[in-house]
């Protein structure tokens, strides 16, 4: 089986508790308007090109099969680009780069194999996340059969919008899941992320079937989701229908901007800004006082 895969990110202690490896599964059914993974929209192989790292030596257009020139992002170019790669396995300053992968269960299971001892150490595991996992679900299924067999701990982190009866036996073997819950108000959430949230209020309601722990995610941005109201209703939701489960608050960042420019994709709206440090207290004090538990994987 193989599947999609944008990156394996050994070392990652954001992600559950102890170290991690995340891995970052392509395609999403969301189009967040501030998403920081632009490359997981899909599922094909995808090279990115980093114009300010590039010497012009010109290495990458001798092995270029489609006859591309050095500049990727050049709309003719970037539209012929197939991903292949070639390119970015010989430039010599990392210019281009490999940012989606084709990949076999097999082989992510033997890189995550070599990290096993900092995962019994430090009460770690495997988080899949993207884009979003859930979209490959026969290529999800078999890997976190495969890992669950060999005792690994197990994390999703997911936007939450599928089918929920078909992807439960993969569900049931999660030991924590992270869900987000980006607005409470679908005509707004259908405005920043391209869908309504009912089938995500539907699924976070459904996950009291399952045994794994439960944190509902909420990206904070100021001029979407940062208000008191929004927040206050969603931990009324959560405590409601979710009652043992906590929610963590994420701070908005623009770490993935580049990442447009590199894929010769439009950047997102430069007026999205992320909350103070106070203005994030008073929102962690909403929650609490509805009932709800925190938690803090920063």
């Amino acid at each position: 089986m193989k599947g999609y895969v944008m990156q394996l990110q050994p070392f990652s202690v954001n992600d559950g508790e102890g170290i991690r490896t995340t891995i970052f599964m392509a395609g999403c059914p969301l189009r967040c308007k501030w998403c920081s993974n632009p490359e997981g929209f899909d599922q094909k192989p995808k090279t990115a090109f980093y114009e300010k790292l590039c010497i012009g030596c010109g290495l990458c257009t001798t092995v270029c099969h489609v006859h591309n020139g050095i500049n990727l992002n050049d709309p003719e170019q970037r539209a012929k680009c197939d991903g292949c790669g070639a390119c970015a396995d010989i430039c010599p300053k990392n210019a281009k780069k490999r940012m989606v992968v084709e990949k076999e269960v097999s082989e992510i299971v033997e890189e995550v194999k070599k990290h096993r001892l900092f995962y019994m150490q430090s009460g770690g595991g495997i988080t899949f996340s993207g884009g979003e996992t859930t979209m490959q679900r026969e290529f999800l299924n078999e890997l976190s059969e495969t890992l669950y067999d060999m005792g690994f701990h197990l994390a999703m982190e997911t936007c939450g919008y599928f089918d929920f009866a078909p992807l439960k036996p993969i569900l049931q073997r999660m030991d924590l899941i992270f869900m987000d819950l980006k607005h409470m108000d679908s005509a707004k959430h259908a405005y920043f992320t391209g869908v309504g949230n009912e089938k995500i209020l539907e699924n976070i309601k459904r996950l009291k079937e399952l045994p794994a722990e439960i944190v509902i995610r909420i990206p904070v941005i100021k001029g979407v989701n940062a208000d008191a109201e929004n927040i206050k209703a969603s931990a009324a939701f959560v405590h409601t229908h979710l009652p043992q489960a906590k929610m963590e608050l994420l701070p908005y960042h623009k770490f993935g901007f580049g990442k447009y420019e590199a894929l010769g994709m439009e950047t997102p709206d430069d007026t999205f800004a992320a909350p103070t440090e106070n203005e994030m207290e008073e929102l962690w004090k909403i929650i609490t006082d509805l009932g709800v538990c925190l938690a803090d994987y920063r």
